[in-house]
Formats: C-alpha cells, sequence, structure tokens
C-alpha cells in the first residue's frame, strides 16, 4: 500500500474567547495546516500541525506549507505500512522540519489503521484506558482570575491544571500560584509552566516562595543550560518542554539529570512514531509526561488522545487539547472532545476521525 496522491491544506482556527496568552505569545487565530495522504488502494488518512505563532518554537504554519512542498514529490509511492521507511524517506528528502514531517507520520498511521482495521492506539502498542486523563492551561492572568479558574476546573473533573506565568514581575506569578492552591488545595495536581521566560534569579525565588505548594515547575528557563546550573537548588521538580526538540535532547536531558519528566508535543517530536518511542524512554526511565500538542483541531487532537491512552498510568501527566478554545469540531460526529476532565478514546479505525473536506476549501497543493 503506497502514497498515491497528497494534499496539502490552510485552514484558519480563531481562538474561542480569545486571545490565548502565554509569555511568548498572544494569540488570536491561528492557521493549521492539514494533509491528506490517498494510497494505491483507495483508503485515506489525514494528519496536521498546527504550531502557535511564530515564537512559541522555531516552527510556523508557512514553514510547515514550505516543508511539506519540498518533501511530497518525493514521498510519491512510499509503502505506508513501514513508518520507519516512511520516517526515512522523510528525512532523505529534508533535514529537519519535523513538525512538518510529523503530519505525514499521522497520516500514515490513520491510512495503516484504516487498512488494518485497528484504532492507531492499537498500532502503538495497545490502549490501557479508554478515557484517557487531560488537563487545563490556564492562560496568563490575574490571582483571583486564575484561582476562579482552577477552581471551576476542578469541579468540572480535570486531574491536573497547567498555571501560566512569565513575562511580568515575578511577584504577580508567585502571588497566582499561592492563589490558587488556597483556593484549590489538593484538589488537582499543580504545573507551572513559564514557556522558557524566567531567569534563573526569578526561578528561584518562585521555587522558595512557595516552598509549601506542591508543583511541577515546566520549562521555567530559555535553554537547558540554565536549568542545569540552578537544578540542585529548586525546591520543585523540573519538566522539560520546549527544549524537549528531539529524541536526541531527550536522552541527553535524562542522562544528564536535568529533568524529572516532560511536556511533550507529538509534532515537535516529529509524529506518534517518535512519540512511541519517547514513551518507552520515558518509561525505562520512570519519566512522566504529557502527549500533546502546541494546538490544533480534531486530527491532531485524535493523534495526542491516541498516542496517550498507551502511556503507562503512573507516568501519563495527561493529554492537552485545544479544543476547548476552539469553535466546532473538523469532524460533526466524532469530533474530538474533554468530557468531566478526560477524553474518550475514539473507536473508529485509524484515528477515528473523519474530518469535512468542506471546510478547509480548495487545496494549497496537490502532488501524484
Amino acid at each position: 500500500m503506497k502514497i498515491a496522491e497528497l494534499h496539502i491544506y490552510s485552514h484558519d482556527m480563531p481562538v474561542k474567547n480569545g486571545p490565548y496568552t502565554i509569555a511568548s505569545s498572544t494569540v488570536y487565530s491561528l492557521d493549521t495546516t492539514l494533509v491528506k495522504v490517498v494510497a494505491d488502494n483507495g483508503l485515506v488518512g489525514w494528519g496536521e500541525t498546527c504550531p502557535v505563532g511564530t515564537t512559541y518554537q522555531p516552527h510556523h504554519s508557512k514553514g510547515a506549507v514550505a516543508a511539506l512542498h519540498e518533501m511530497a514529490q518525493g514521498l510519491i509511492g512510499t509503502d505506508l505500512l513501514k513508518p520507519v521507511m516512511l520516517r526515512r524517506n522523510m528525512d532523505s528528502l529534508l533535514n529537519g522540519h519535523r513538525y512538518a514531517k510529523a503530519a505525514i507520520d499521522i497520516a500514515g498511521y490513520d491510512i495503516m489503521g484504516k487498512q488494518f482495521g485497528v484504532r492507531v492506539a492499537d498500532l502503538l502498542g495497545g490502549a490501557v484506558t479508554e478515557r484517557v486523563p487531560s488537563y487545563y492551561a490556564s492562560g496568563i492572568g490575574e490571582p483571583d482570575d486564575i484561582a476562579r479558574i482552577a477552581e471551576e476546573k476542578a469541579a468540572e473533573g480535570f486531574p491536573r491544571l497547567q498555571i501560566k506565568i512569565g513575562g511580568r514581575d515575578v511577584a504577580i506569578d508567585i502571588a497566582v500560584v499561592r492563589k490558587v492552591w488556597e483556593r484549590v488545595g489538593g484538589r488537582l495536581r499543580l504545573a507551572v509552566d513559564a514557556n522558557r521566560s524566567l531567569t534563573t534569579r526569578d526561578t528561584l525565588r518562585l521555587s522558595r516562595e512557595c516552598l509549601d505548594i506542591p508543583f511541577i515547575l515546566e520549562q521555567p528557563c530559555n535553554t537547558i543550560e540554565e536549568i542545569k546550573a540552578i537544578r540542585g537548588q529548586l525546591h520543585h521538580a523540573v519538566f522539560l518542554d520546549e527544549n524537549g526538540e528531539d529524541l536526541a535532547t531527550v536522552i541527553r536531558a535524562i542522562g544528564d539529570g536535568v529533568c524529572d519528566g516532560f511536556g511533550m508535543k507529538v509534532t515537535r517530536i516529529g509524529g506518534l512514531h517518535a512519540m512511541a518511542t519517547f514513551r518507552d524512554i520515558c518509561e525505562a526511565r520512570s519519566m512522566p509526561h504529557t502527549c500533546d500538542d502546541a494546538w490544533g483541531g480534531d486530527i491532531i487532537a485524535a493523534a495526542c488522545t491516541h498516542i496517550g491512552a498507551t502511556v503507562q498510568p503512573r507516568l501519563n501527566e495527561g493529554v492537552w487539547l485545544a479544543q476547548p478554545y476552539i469553535e466546532g469540531n473538523f469532524d460533526p460526529e466524532n469530533g474530538i472532545k474533554i468530557e468531566g476532565g478526560h477524553i474518550k478514546l475514539p473507536t473508529g479505525p485509524g484515528l477515528g476521525v473523519v474530518p469535512d473536506e468542506g471546510l478547509f476549501g480548495a487545496p494549497v497543493a496537490s502532488f501524484g
């Protein structure tokens, strides 16, 4: 079963009740890039990648389209039942750009699942749950506002809350963390995510002034070197997110003892094949981690949910979806939703979602 056609789409996604604010970005609308892969037996698979603007990571939507253009013709004829060979073929055509390659990888798994009549989670090793834990990311806000959101999300059933901080006086961030703890206590696990924005000085202050509050300190500083320099002085567990750029970096960070876990994005690491390898590395070293992505619609949401369903429960920090910030679904019938702080694993073959192509308009490019 080989790639016969490849079609690239760009689709605008306004942020519902936006903007969504993190230390590096204020987001009102995002362009998601979708890939439709048609096999020579007529089966269709979908992939997606959706960078959060141009400053969150060294990724952007126009770059995704350009990278897919560069590879597409060379991928025609590639065997879709051999994901390792698909990845190697992409690497032979273009160096780097894993976030664009991920869309092809996801589409390949979608088709493979349809060919064999099984879910992507089964192809990735098997689901350990049909109800995948999610978590909610607050965005940056004032102490009382974020504490109110925390209480609402605890009541909804979310097992974890990610508090966004950074880009301002760290005293305000400390006040936010303390107000959230005052309001929800231990009703849900807390992660405090600076998205690379804190200095080592402010990171140390945050940890010292919140010594009594249990939380994960996620990606506080811009570089691994900065985090490594203060690691021994921190009182909280540290997760890498943006710095976990590839499998080699993950292996190095674990070996050097830089972190206690990861916030990992499916598209950043290169797709579901690489994500499954990452999952197994983390399990070998008992490293908790998330299985999510920067943004996107039903396709990327389904991919994150499928790999998230295969993670050993004690190491699963949850699957974050952009769904609460998006109006509607690509698949009106089987669209991915968070309910009670958890996500129901799709039941259909492949990803289990089939987007309405009419939403995307004409492809920006077609090959085959």
